[in-house]
């Protein structure tokens, strides 16, 4: 497909595509000869820009897109039920084998380190040969990983247990939202990522709940029994109704002008650099059509509407062609340690993992102050009380979800139409005071022995606080880098969960030492410093995306030629 940059639109796209991550959402003058979304949306680009193709995922119908996000969600929640249903049963494990509460824990910290680190692999897999594969091989070994896990009576057996169900379960972290991003537009992306993010940490917050009743119905063995059930469940869901989401025909978008229009493009482009070293590359070189005014002189591409898609080749293992493309993988799983120098990926990754480190101590504290005087709850009761945080994430996901869409359209409509990636960190405003409310509630309300119901309700604060640093920080990301955003989204949860693994060796003396009332204050503070450097972001992150624009071309031309970018 090829299109023609006319002279009117010079300014705009020299403006535009030297800083990744800045798009023309809104045609408010309606001069953007582009596809637009139908409608009272009219006015929004479709970004990226679809192919005309039908089976290209942004071509699907509603029914098709709502099914593809289903199946994702599905996923999400049997592999995360998995990884959460044994903090119910940890100590009648421990009861039972020779196993310590110490090496139990020890065994699930390794187990979310893997979670982050298996990403180098999955991810890179699934970009060189499709998802699907990834999808229905990483929940059919983590059932079968349940099978075994009753079986394990040595610390060296549970450890090698839960590190293999963190390695094979580690495409929950990052490839489910770049399943999201496949289907959906950007103006569409903070809704289906919110209902990502809802299914992810819901399904934390239920596993406990009804992973009590089935301990003490059936014993503990069968919590993680039935983990392997409904993960076998959701393997069977997924063959038959999972379709591949990477889409290797949305080619290269060829820009085309006369010799002196091309020279009037680099010249305004050399002015417009804004702090970025581009060197020598041409302006034909960048790959994202959506970077461009487009005029109506386009090309279809070869294999198009003529094309039909039966449901024998939708439930295929791997999509035609997989196997012709030049492997990257090495490239691909060394690329998101590389990505530890931008400063806007590593930001996403801190503020994700941080909203995360908040939770995790609310849970390492949890069982000792709701089991104690003066509450003195029983351990199922104790898991009833995450019903609290499940209701909060759902009033998180509406937030960061309906109206974080709705809020970066209106942005858009007073930036003159121009969307920035940082536009969506101000939604980051609520966490500045309910990060601190939360801990404080829940830490000094403890040591003064609050109602039980303040504690409750300081759970579904936290539980917000956490959702909206999840969907934000990872919309962020994939918004800033949209042709990379599968392998930054690595990036971000390698450094989410060795955050998160480090912080659970640390909870527990933290608290002994400093007591309830200092640690939670400590906390209150530091959480709201921690959010607060969003700030810092939305003044400068248009700045640091222009300067990482040359390595961003560099690696995004490089995906183009191998036929990998979707």
């Amino acid at each position: 497909m090829k299109c023609i940059i006319r002279s009117s639109d010079i300014e705009e796209f020299a403006k535009m595509s030297s800083i990744p991550g800045t798009v023309h959402l809104l045609d408010l003058q309606d001069s953007i000869q582009a596809k637009h979304a139908s409608g009272n949306q009219n006015e929004i680009v479709l970004i990226p820009t679809p192919s005309d193709d039908p089976e290209d995922p942004l071509n699907w119908s509603r029914g098709r897109k709502l099914l593809s996000a289903f199946c994702v969600c599905v996923y999400t929640f049997m592999v995360g039920f998995t990884s959460a249903a044994i903090y119910s049963v940890l100590e009648p494990i421990s009861n039972a084998t020779d196993l310590s509460l110490g090496d139990l824990n020890a065994g699930t910290g390794y187990m979310f380190l893997l979670f982050g680190w298996g990403c180098l692999v999955w991810q890179p897999l699934a970009s060189q040969y499709g998802k699907r594969p990834i999808y229905l091989l990483s929940i059919l070994v983590t059932g079968a990983i349940m099978v075994w896990a009753p079986y394990t009576k040595s610390d060296g057996q549970w450890i090698a247990n839960k590190i293999l169900q963190g390695f094979f379960g580690a495409p929950i972290e990052s490839l489910c939202e770049i399943s999201m991003a496949d289907i959906c537009f950007t103006h569409e992306r903070g809704t289906a990522i919110a209902a990502y993010g809802l299914t992810l940490i819901g399904s934390s917050f239920l596993a406990p709940v009804i992973a009590g009743f089935i301990a003490n119905s059936q014993g503990w063995q069968w919590v993680l029994y039935w983990c392997a059930i409904f993960c076998a469940i959701g393997f069977v869901f997924l063959f038959l109704f999972m379709e591949e989401t990477n889409y290797h025909l949305r080619a290269t978008v060829g820009v085309e002008a006369r010799e002196d229009q091309l020279s009037q493009v680099e010249s305004k482009f050399q002015s417009t650099k804004e702090g970025t070293n581009l060197g020598d590359h041409h302006l034909h070189h960048f790959p994202s059509p959506q970077k461009t005014r487009i005029s109506s002189s386009v090309v279809p591409q070869e294999q198009s509407s003529s094309r039909t898609t039966t449901l024998a080749k939708k439930l295929r293992l791997f999509q035609p062609g997989v196997f012709s493309h030049p492997n990257r993988i090495h490239r691909m799983m060394v690329r998101p340690l590389v990505f530890l120098s931008f400063p806007v990926i590593v930001f996403a990754g801190f503020s994700y993992g941080s909203s995360l480190v908040w939770f995790n101590i609310l849970n390492g504290t949890a069982s000792l102050i709701l089991s104690s005087p003066p509450y003195n709850l029983s351990p199922s009761i104790v898991g009833v009380s995450y019903i609290s945080p499940l209701l909060g994430a759902f009033i998180a996901a509406a937030y960061t979800g309906v109206f974080g869409s709705w809020f970066v359209i209106r942005m858009a409509r007073w930036n003159k139409g121009i969307m920035e990636p940082e536009h969506r960190l101000w939604l980051f405003m609520a966490s500045v005071l309910l990060v601190p409310f939360g801990l404080i509630l829940w830490g000094i309300g403890a040591e003064h022995h609050i109602h039980w119901f303040g504690l409750i309700f300081a759970m579904a604060i936290i539980s917000i606080s956490n959702v909206i640093g999840l969907q934000i920080s990872v919309s962020y990301c994939i918004d800033s880098y949209p042709d990379l955003s599968s392998e930054a989204m690595v990036t971000v949860i390698i450094i989410r969960n060795t955050m998160s693994f480090a912080v659970n060796y640390g909870i527990t003396p933290w608290v002994m030492n400093m007591g309830l009332q200092n640690a939670f204050l400590v906390a209150a503070f530091a959480g709201m410093a921690q959010v607060l450097t969003f700030l810092i972001f939305v003044k400068w992150g248009r700045v640091l995306r222009a300067r990482s624009a040359q390595k961003y071309l560099e690696y995004s031309v490089e995906m183009l030629d191998t036929g990998l970018a979707h």
